[in-house]
């Protein structure tokens, strides 16, 4: 019975470094590959649309898993926009990741955790109001 040798499916490994030898190849396909982007792009630019009539009365508004943010700014307006827009979101997103280890319980179940859970009803109940007032 033949059995296959072993020696021929043993993969041999290249002795190159990966810097600078493989870095390099990777380097000149990158910019290989924006040259061809950027030679395409001059060649066949997109086509750009109808003129922007500023006259027509249109207010722009955000997708509805936006509009919870969208109506925080509104209560943050001018200089204050970064408390609206950056630091409260961003501290609720903190207060969801910290809440478990807030509540210092080594119960598994959902309610027996009392901070947890309230942490995470109150920022939901806040997002669901905020998109409620934003639509009307």
């Amino acid at each position: 019975m033949n059995t296959p040798s072993k020696a021929g499916n043993v993969k041999e490994y290249s002795k190159e470094k990966f810097f600078p030898h493989y870095f390099f190849e990777i380097c000149v396909v990158a910019l290989f590959t924006v040259e061809v982007v950027l030679i395409l792009a001059v060649l066949f630019p997109p086509a750009v649309g109808r003129e922007i009539d500023f006259s027509a009365q249109y207010s722009p508004r955000p997708e509805w898993y936006f509009l919870f943010l969208y109506q925080l700014t509104k209560y943050f307006p001018g200089r204050w926009t970064f408390v609206g827009a950056v630091l409260l979101p961003g501290l609720a997103f903190s207060a969801i990741l910290l809440a478990p280890f807030f509540d210092g319980s080594a119960e598994t179940a959902a309610g027996k955790r009392k901070t947890a859970m309230g942490v995470g009803f109150f920022l939901l109940a806040a997002v669901i109001l905020l998109t409620v007032l934003s639509l009307v």
